[in-house]
């Protein structure tokens, strides 16, 4: 888990996706929710201002951070 080498901001949100449904065992509709819930509270604002973030290190964080805030 140390690549960091950016990903486009649509890879990045697919990839936070993905980690969610294998890290937390969610089916891929409810982790397609939280991180559209995300999107839309601006959490990855700052992540389509600057692409460099959206790395794979990067990715697992947010992954975390999504599902903890957006779980329920």
């Amino acid at each position: 888990m140390t690549d960091k080498k950016p990903m486009s901001y649509e890879e990045h949100l697919d990839e936070v996706t993905t980690l969610i449904t294998e890290k937390y065992d969610i089916a891929d509709e409810a982790a397609i929710q939280m991180v559209m819930r995300a999107q839309a509270d601006d959490f990855f604002s700052g992540h389509d201002d600057n692409p460099a973030i959206c790395t794979l290190d990067r990715a697992h964080k947010d992954a975390k951070a999504v599902f903890t805030k957006y779980k329920s």
